[in-house]
């Protein structure tokens, strides 16, 4: 049983008997002949047929780096971790710069990350000295209990143009799409563990092999995809249902939330961007809100922003556009603003109106790795679900989490602003809308799936 089990599950990820040709083998068992240590001096050595890495104090990252560069290719091997506090990781794509922190070199690019943490984000993907986190996995929950403690644990790796995929154990973990390294090292990462903590951890990797023949990308389903390329849809998203909702030219599927055309002024289109253009601060004053034309029950909503030094804006939702309001539409709303800039953020209550929160009702978590300084681009995702549950993310971190139509959402909204609206954010569909605040604002990258009822 246990044999036909395994067969499936290889069969499964294209890696059946008809897919054996094509791998080399990238550690012969016995020596680390194509290997090279950098930028550290942590230690490697070899037992039982398996590169052992050992933790060493006070020692920055080091990395065992393979002496080839490798662009489309499968990269598989065993991984185990000996206790559950080391953190350690596997380069692939990754650049070296032998010059670099004084001559001791340094190793950036793209991380498969190995956590053994309560964390849990095995089969996620940082990116090593650079931009930091790509695919935190808490956008992959399903993926966050494949990884087995003190085990040996098998990694997949999947690099083709510019989209990687990341497994746990047969388990999708990642779908990442970027373009900043479409080829680079390889390289076995030991942590630095600073002077706090006791040395001589290990970390073990064998059975490393690497495909670059006729690589092709395993079928996924379910798994969100982060997509870097701004106003693109990637084969894993058009395959899993999403649809871009600006097109990074025209104004094509909006219209104003007061009429049945786009705003003649306070919008505008450049560089792909599409900005709400600065006027006085008002609410909805200049160009006002804009709408899509469609109406959405169930979605999965992602989309980046760029904010100016104190600006205000918001993404809303289940916008039915029956009230008339004077102001900005009525909608449950993800909150876009400058937290240090605008006062709106000490209004309200326990800071309800700040950057990523349900606007007036739910404060976000103020997680430091989710927030961007302001004139970078963020990305935002509400997951509104069937049941009525809905998420907020901001660049891979969920930072609220709420029920529509609940108890607890009622009362929230009988103690806020909201209050006058009858059944406030409980309605079966409505328009996705952007807010016009009258501060200057970019948008791209906005992208939509519809869930099933």
């Amino acid at each position: 049983m246990k044999q036909i089990i395994g067969t499936a599950l290889l069969l499964a990820f294209g890696i059946g008997s008809h897919a054996q040709k094509g791998w080399q083998s990238l550690f012969d068992g016995k020596t680390l002949a194509g290997w090279n240590k950098v930028a550290g001096a942590a230690k490697y050595m070899i037992e039982d047929n398996a590169i052992v890495g050992v933790t060493v104090v006070n020692t920055p990252n080091t990395f065992l780096l393979t002496d080839k560069t490798y662009s489309d290719f499968i990269l598989e091997l065993d991984v185990k971790i000996e206790d559950n506090a080391t953190n350690s990781g596997i380069q692939f794509r990754s650049n070296y710069d032998a010059s670099a922190a004084n001559g001791k070199g340094k190793v950036s690019g793209y991380q498969y990350e190995l956590d053994p943490s309560p964390r849990a984000w095995t089969g996620g993907i940082y990116d090593e000295a650079r931009r930091g986190w790509l695919y935190p996995l808490d956008l992959n929950d399903a993926a966050r209990v494949a990884y087995k403690k003190g085990q040996y644990n098998r990694v997949r790796i999947e690099c083709k143009g510019a989209v990687t995929q990341t497994f746990v154990n047969g388990i999708p973990a990642a779908i990442l799409v970027d373009t900043m390294n479409t080829s680079g090292y390889i390289a076995l990462q030991v942590h630095s563990i600073g002077a706090s903590k006791v040395d001589g951890q290990k970390i073990y990797w064998k059975n490393i092999r690497v495909n670059t023949s006729d690589v092709k990308l395993s079928p996924v389903k379910n798994v969100y995809t982060v997509n870097n390329i701004p106003n693109n849809l990637s084969s894993p998203e058009k395959s899993q249902g999403w649809s871009l909702l600006f097109d990074g030219k025209t104004m094509k599927g909006w219209r104003s939330a007061k009429g049945n055309s786009f705003p003649s002024k306070g919008w505008g289109i450049e560089n792909g961007e599409l900005k709400v253009l600065p006027s006085d601060g008002a609410e909805s004053m200049n160009g006002g809100d804009i709408v899509t034309n469609k109406e959405y029950a169930a979605f999965d909503l992602t989309f980046q922003f760029k904010l100016t030094p104190g600006a205000n804006s918001g993404v809303k939702y289940y916008v039915t556009l029956k009230e008339k309001n004077e102001g900005s539409a009525i909608g449950p709303e993800y909150q876009i603003l400058d937290d240090k800039l605008h006062p709106d953020a000490k209004l309200g209550k326990d800071g309800n109106r700040t950057m990523a929160s349900l606007y007036d009702l739910i404060a976000s978590k103020k997680d430091p790795r989710a927030f961007k300084a302001i004139g970078q681009w963020n990305t935002g995702r509400i997951l509104a679900q069937e049941n009525g549950q809905v998420t907020y993310f901001l660049n891979g971190i969920p930072l609220v989490q709420f029920v529509r139509g609940s108890e607890d959402f009622k009362k929230l909204v009988a103690g806020s602003k909201y209050k006058e609206w009858q059944r406030f954010g409980e309605a079966e569909k409505g328009h996705i809308l952007l807010q016009d605040h009258g501060n200057e604002v970019s948008f791209r990258s906005i992208k939509v799936k519809e869930l099933s009822k």
